[in-house]
C-alpha cells in the first residue's frame, strides 16, 4: 500500500459531533494534507455553517507525551481546547479554552489536551502544525497518537460555536456534567 497524503472529512463523519447532526452540510467539511512532521501537515477548512454551528475539525485528545503546535497562514478562527480531569471519563473537563485566532498565529497544543478548529471567517481557515501524522486515516501513522472516540461520545466539545447575530458565541454542550475551569477567550457564551 502506497502513502497517500490527501484525506477529506466528509458531512456523513462529521454528524457524530455535530450541534444538530440531523441538518444538511457541505460534502467535505475540511480537507487535510499529511506531510507528518518533517514536511508539516496543512489543514483548510470550508467557510460557512451547519445549522449555524460554525465548520469545525473534528477534534480529539492527544495521548501520551504527544504535542503539537498550529500555525494559522490565512484566515480566522477559534481553537478550542480541553483537559479531561480523567481521561477515562469523557463528560468531566478539568481546564476548557477557546482561543481567537488569525493569520500570523501559532498556538500549543500539549500533551493530552483535546483540541479542535472552527473557522468564523468568510474566507478557508488554513493552518499547518508539526503533528508527525503522516498518513490519511484518523492516526493512521501512529495508533497511539489521538482519542477520537472520546469526542464522538460526546458528540463533540464541551462548547459548540455557532453565529449569533454575525459573530461566534458558544453554546455549552448539554452532556458535560462538570467544566471545572473556563477561559472563554472573549468569545460570549450562550446558556
Amino acid at each position: 500500500m502506497s502513502f497517500e497524503p490527501y484525506a477529506a472529512r466528509t458531512h456523513e463523519k462529521m454528524k457524530e459531533v455535530l450541534m444538530n447532526p440531523d441538518v444538511p452540510g457541505p460534502a467535505i467539511h475540511y480537507y487535510m494534507i499529511r506531510g507528518g512532521s518533517e514536511k508539516r501537515n496543512i489543514t483548510i477548512w470550508e467557510s460557512g455553517t451547519v445549522g449555524g454551528e460554525y465548520i469545525k475539525t473534528y477534534g480529539h485528545y492527544h495521548v501520551d507525551e504527544l504535542d503539537e503546535t498550529y500555525w494559522v497562514l490565512t484566515g480566522e478562527g477559534i481553537i478550542l481546547q480541553q483537559k479531561l480531569a480523567d481521561p477515562t471519563v469523557p463528560d468531566v473537563v478539568e481546564e476548557f479554552k477557546a482561543i481567537r485566532v488569525k493569520a500570523g498565529d501559532s498556538v500549543y497544543m500539549p500533551p493530552q489536551v483535546g483540541h479542535l478548529a472552527v473557522n468564523i471567517g468568510k474566507t478557508w481557515l488554513v493552518t499547518a502544525d508539526d503533528s508527525p501524522v503522516a498518513g490519511t486515516g484518523d492516526s493512521a501513522s501512529m495508533p497511539v497518537h489521538a482519542d477520537y472516540e472520546s469526542v464522538k461520545k460526546m458528540c463533540g466539545f464541551a462548547y459548540y460555536v455557532v453565529e449569533k447575530d454575525g459573530k461566534p458565541v458558544l453554546v455549552p454542550n448539554k452532556l458535560y456534567k462538570e467544566i471545572r475551569k473556563s477561559d472563554f477567550g472573549g468569545v460570549r457564551v450562550l446558556q
